[in-house]
């Protein structure tokens, strides 16, 4: 089973992503609260898939993609962002990212996102 990273500082958040994706199967989670400590746990776990927020301190989503991507150029990427974050998702797939999930995400969209992206 694919081992997915779940970037948001919203620890609610990342609650929720991994409750949904429990209940498609998924298992195999690693979180982080920001985009430091996200690339900090990327480098040494080198997950199948990141779930990224857009907006967080410390190192936001599109300088954590930036960094993923110059790490790993094959790295799956999804950003999650807020209604109204439009011009940092163009930024954002302009950058690498394969697709985004608009908070508040239905449940299935994300199931879909994560199963299209990680070829299931």
């Amino acid at each position: 089973m694919a081992k997915i990273l779940i970037v948001d500082d919203a620890a609610f958040m990342r609650m929720m992503v991994k409750d949904n994706l429990k209940k498609a199967g998924y298992t195999d989670f690693i979180e982080a609260g920001n985009g430091e400590e996200a690339m900090t746990i990327y480098n040494e776990q080198n997950p199948d898939m990141v779930l990224l927020d857009i907006t967080m301190p410390v190192k936001d989503g599109i300088e954590t993609l930036t960094a993923i991507k110059q790490k790993n150029p094959a790295a799956k990427v999804v950003m999650c962002s807020a209604m109204g974050q439009e011009s940092m998702v163009v930024e954002a797939i302009k950058l690498g990212a394969l697709d985004f999930i608009v908070k508040p995400f239905k449940p299935e969209r994300l199931v879909q996102t994560v199963k299209s992206i990680l070829g299931e």
